[in-house]
């Protein structure tokens, strides 16, 4: 969105719901009537709603349910997360365009958002579900001063600013599942995707990808994902703001990273654990050379999973797919953080 129409825009948001007079209109952005309609006209094919009235001016009425920059940064409350945004309405990858911005040296805070992916993914190089509307896919790049065997937590991190951002909007209680889901009601709701740039003795960037599911009925799931995925409207009955939770998520990201950096991961760990469903639970781990079944009995501080077997084993995963036995009960009522 061009300057003019981005002024236009927050001139009319903040008068809202009062009319703007032509006059005032054309002063403040020093064009003429004719250039003012035109900008009108294009506001409303972008999804704005605005009344025009002779002799009263123009009001916004009502403003889409898109992830604009402009609407991203209306209310946002972050000094750097979210301030520059790359916006698409189609996008093959938020992930792969957020990681060719970070190479060519995008600042800390870059967000890459994208109202429908066509070649999303999770781990393991699956598909992630990102229709048109249905969620909030976006990738966002940070640059904190870490050494590369210090990134691993930010998956957990990324966790908790997720489902706090869920629970601000929504009221709705997700839990964390080991290593990078969210579920709501034992279904997945949200996914996170890492990646990170680092040389031996410092990291460049990492992108952090989330793939939330927000507003997606669940008959439009795919077939093959009906009874493991779900979303925020499933859960609630009702449609949320996309907007209002990616803001919340920043304000949360950028809080959290500021904490780890100041006072470690202490207290963003115990967050984690409180509210993880896998610990305490049976499990099996798979990775690419072997399964391994037990209690998943702790999270260190680095997110490396502990799992306990019958013999008292301990192995420790940095990562793998993790099944909870759901078919028995958990082994323990708590886990201490």
């Amino acid at each position: 969105m061009d300057n003019l129409k981005s002024h236009l825009l927050g001139l009319l948001r903040t008068r809202s719901p009062e009319y703007v007079s032509s006059e005032q209109v054309c002063k403040s952005l020093g064009v003429t009537r004719a250039a003012v309609w035109k900008h009108v006209q294009s506001l409303r094919a972008a999804g704005y709603e605005i009344e025009a009235l002779p002799h009263h001016g123009y009001r916004l009425l009502t403003v889409p349910d898109r992830l604009y920059p402009e609407e991203i940064a209306w209310g946002l409350k972050t000094a750097v997360y979210g301030r520059e945004v790359h916006y698409f309405n189609r996008v093959e990858s938020t992930n792969a365009v957020a990681r060719e911005l970070a190479g060519r040296g995008a600042p800390d805070g870059t967000l890459v958002v994208g109202e429908e992916q066509t070649g999303g993914r999770g781990r393991l190089a699956r598909g992630w579900f990102s229709p048109a509307g249905g969620g909030v896919w976006c990738s966002l790049i940070i640059r904190p001063p870490l050494l590369p065997s210090e990134v691993a937590p930010v998956t957990l991190l990324c966790a908790v600013a997720v489902r706090r951002a869920i629970r601000q909007v929504t009221g709705l209680d997700v839990q964390i599942k080991w290593p990078n889901d969210l579920l709501l009601e034992g279904r997945k709701v949200c996914g996170i995707l890492t990646e990170m740039s680092a040389e031996i003795e410092k990291v460049n960037y990492i992108i952090i990808g989330m793939g939330l599911n927000v507003n997606i009925q669940p008959d439009h799931f795919p077939a093959e994902l009906r009874d493991r995925a779900t979303s925020l409207l499933a859960g609630g009955g009702r449609e949320y703001s996309r907007c209002r939770l990616l803001q919340c998520y920043l304000e949360q990201m950028e809080e959290l990273v500021a904490r780890w950096m100041k006072d470690g991961l202490e207290d963003i760990l115990a967050e984690w654990k409180q509210h993880c469903l896998t610990l305490g639970r049976q499990v099996v781990v798979s990775t690419v050379r072997e399964q391994f079944a037990g209690v998943a009995v702790d999270v260190g501080s680095q997110g490396e999973l502990v799992v306990e077997d019958r013999q008292g084993v301990c192995r420790t995963f940095w990562a793998g797919e993790v099944t909870l036995a759901d078919n028995l009960p958990p082994l323990f009522s708590q886990v201490a953080p």
